[in-house]
Parts: structure tokens; C-alpha cells; sequence
């Protein structure tokens, strides 16, 4: 499965502009909103927002994964942010976040959800591609970045 097929350059932003985490749940949502397959924004921050109560899906290493099963979305939907400030996102290492990868998919499609978790993950446990997401230039590159497993 190439993750690249579920992001597209309208759902990547390079520079996000929260300074929160309750404003970078709102702008990662409006990303995933811009995709065919995500029927409603509003139904997409509620579910994200109500996943991150259960615990922070801040992974450390200045990266979080939030994700959730949202009422409205029709398939799996991957979007990309970055923040260069940095955000605090309760992350485990209580360190800024700068990377977001969120990922929304229907209630009944549990394989998608772990099998995108789990490749993004483990791409991001190298500091190299952190590196390399941290100082891309254009969304392609991000595209680029998700199909490397």
C-alpha cells in the first residue's frame, strides 16, 4: 500500500499557523476537509479532538500521529503539517511537536487505520526523515516521503 494514494498536495501544509493543540487539530482538520472523501470538518474535529482526550497521540521526537474513525469519511485520508515553532501537544517526551501527520478513516475500516499508523510510525523513528520533513520545500516531497516503505 503506497500512502501517498491517501494524501494529496492540497492536504499538506508546510507552515501551520496554530499555536496550540487544539488549533492545530482545527487546521489539520480543514486539510483533511479538502479531500473528496471527508464529508465533514466539523465531524472530523469533534472525533480528533475526543481521541486526543484519551491520550496524546504525541509520540516525542517532535512528532504526532493523531488519528481517528470520524462519522463521513469514505476512505482513508492522510494530511501533513508542519509547525516551526513548535507545539506543545502533551507529547510523551514533553517535547514541541513540528510534525503532524493526521489520519482519518470510516468506523469500519480498523486494517487501514493500524497499517497507515504503523508505516508512518515507523518511518519516523529515523531522525533522518524527521530531517527530511522538517526541511522539505514543496508537498511533493512529503508525497515522496510517505511511499518510502
Amino acid at each position: 500500500m503506497k500512502l501517498s494514494q491517501f494524501c494529496e498536495i492540497n492536504l499538506i501544509e508546510l507552515d501551520l499557523k496554530a499555536t496550540n493543540a487544539e488549533g492545530v487539530i482545527r487546521e489539520l482538520s480543514e486539510l483533511l476537509g479538502n479531500s473528496t472523501k471527508v464529508a465533514s470538518t466539523e465531524e472530523v474535529i469533534k472525533a480528533l479532538t475526543e481521541r486526543e482526550k484519551l491520550a496524546s497521540t504525541g509520540i516525542g521526537f517532535g512528532v504526532a500521529l493523531p488519528h481517528a474513525r470520524p462519522k463521513g469519511v469514505r476512505g482513508l485520508t492522510i494530511a501533513f503539517g508542519r509547525s516551526e515553532k513548535g507545539i506543545d501537544f502533551s507529547s510523551l517526551d514533553r517535547k514541541p511537536v513540528h510534525l503532524f501527520f493526521a489520519i482519518v478513516v470510516p468506523n469500519t475500516d480498523v486494517n487501514a487505520h493500524l497499517t497507515a499508523l504503523g508505516k508512518l510510525s515507523y518511518l519516523l523513528k529515523d531522525k533522518e526523515n524527521r530531517e527530511l520533513l522538517l526541511n522539505a520545500t514543496f508537498p511533493q516531497e512529503v508525497l515522496d516521503f510517505v511511499d518510502m516503505v
